[in-house]
């Protein structure tokens, strides 16, 4: 029997942000505590008990990737299975709210999605969350694959008012602009426990929070909605409101979980489509959102699906968001488009026995900062306007030892592969925008 399939996405989630990464313990508006290991100090609460719990009761992947470390070329990725370069929208770091009825920057309705392809194969599809893949009339969720569609079509977006970085209402149901009262995370929730509950199977269901992405509103902070101008939120905001924006998200997956017609053969992945921002814990990691250095890209992963996976288990498997098409298409006995082929890999072999990992090679590509990345094997190739760093991330995953002039012939090896994925790839656009509302006046930063 085909299994129902539903991916979560969280937005801006950093790898340590949950208990089960080690995530700080939810205690204050400190940076909280760690005890060994790297899990919460003194058995304090972890903000993702459901999260914790489905990874206890499935399969934790610790070498998971991001197709890039902002959002909607990561979302290209997720749609199509192949490389986000492929397509223009894809150059763009992201799509800015500012693109509305531009005929360019969006996922074309002709390209085969994963609904798309699912709904071929008699999937019931569904997305509920945010698109961030182009505006009306060009682009839209029910014109790539998706029957039913309930969300934002921008990126970041106030949980209260529903408006977005143009001050944009923002609030869609199907092609119909809607007024809801509410926050934001428990509207997606409701209408995504309403969808599984009335789905017919088998279905898949694109989950795609906004949450934890600012502003930092937690559900009792409506007054602080009011006040900002601004959603990107430079003057709030705290470690406490950024894990109770986690929390209530948490909660939200939880009552979907509960209301699955089917849990035993149901695949349940949830991920983030980047690393964290700045009130996000990425630790071990350095890096954020924007970067290609580990913290900026390394996000959790975890399975559940108890027909199949077993409880309890960790996979070392380097994997990117592309090879979740790969996945759910071999699990759906769906078959990809002839004429595009996909640069994801399946997991399903991982998912059932997650010592059986394999040897690829990832690459990403950043018009910010001139930034490239190879990871191979244990070792990474990065570099910036700053300059060419080698790393060894088996045993330096903060990746504060350059090892580029100790190891000259890796380093020359490794820039090659770069150099050679780069030729197979469209070249990067020189109209190709990139968009991060503050500047260093607004943050303070580190030396």
């Amino acid at each position: 029997m085909r299994p129902n399939l539903v991916f979560i996405l969280a937005d801006d989630l950093g790898y340590a942000d949950l208990g089960c990464y080690g995530g700080r313990a939810v205690a204050s508006d400190s940076a909280g505590g760690r005890g060994a290991g790297g899990a919460p100090a003194g058995g304090a609460p972890s903000c993702s008990p459901i999260l914790d719990r489905m990874a206890a009761d499935g399969l934790r992947f610790t070498e998971g990737y991001a197709n890039s470390s902002v959002c909607s070329p990561t979302r290209f990725a997720l749609m199509t299975g192949r490389w986000q370069h492929r397509l223009r929208g894809g150059a763009d770091e992201p799509i800015s709210s500012r693109s509305r009825g531009s005929p360019v920057l969006g996922l074309p309705p002709a390209h085969p999605t994963l609904p798309s392809l699912l709904r071929d194969a008699g999937y019931a599809t569904a997305l509920v969350g945010k698109w961030h893949l182009g505006y009306p009339p060009h682009f839209h969720p029910l014109k790539s694959g998706y029957q039913e569609f309930f969300g934002a079509l921008s990126g970041g977006m106030d949980y209260f008012t529903h408006r977005d970085t143009a001050g944009v209402h923002d609030l869609w149901d199907g092609e119909a602009e809607v007024h809801r009262t509410g926050y934001l995370t428990d509207l997606i929730s409701e209408r995504a426990v309403a969808c599984v509950r009335r789905a017919k199977a088998p279905f898949l269901l694109s989950l795609h929070y906004n949450a934890p992405h600012w502003p930092w509103e937690t559900r009792d902070d409506e007054a602080e909605a009011k006040r900002i101008e601004k959603i990107w939120h430079t003057d709030g905001g705290s470690v406490r409101a950024y894990q109770a924006m986690i929390h209530h998200m948490d909660e939200g997956i939880g009552a979907v979980l509960a209301a699955l017609p089917d849990p035993e053969n149901t695949l349940v992945v949830f991920t983030s489509d980047n690393g964290g921002e700045r009130f996000a814990d990425t630790w071990p990691l350095v890096g954020k959102k924007m970067d290609l250095l580990e913290g900026g890209i390394r996000v959790p992963y975890i399975v559940r699906w108890p027909a199949r996976v077993k409880a309890g288990g960790v996979a070392a498997q380097h994997t990117i968001t592309m090879d979740w098409v790969a996945t759910f298409l071999e699990a759906a006995g769906a078959q990809p488009h002839v004429d595009y082929p996909l640069d994801g890999v399946s997991l399903l072999k991982v998912l059932a026995e997650p010592q059986a990992t394999f040897a690829r090679d990832l690459f990403w590509r950043m018009k910010y900062r001139g930034q490239r990345a190879v990871r191979s094997g244990d070792w990474k190739y990065f570099a910036s306007e700053d300059g060419e760093f080698l790393f060894n991330l088996a045993r330096d995953a903060r990746e504060r030892a350059n090892l580029a002039k100790r190891e000259p012939q890796r380093l020359a090896a490794l820039r090659a592969k770069y150099e050679a994925w780069e030729r197979s790839i469209p070249p990067m656009p020189a109209d190709a925008a990139v968009s991060i509302p503050y500047t260093r006046a607004d943050l303070a930063h580190p030396s």
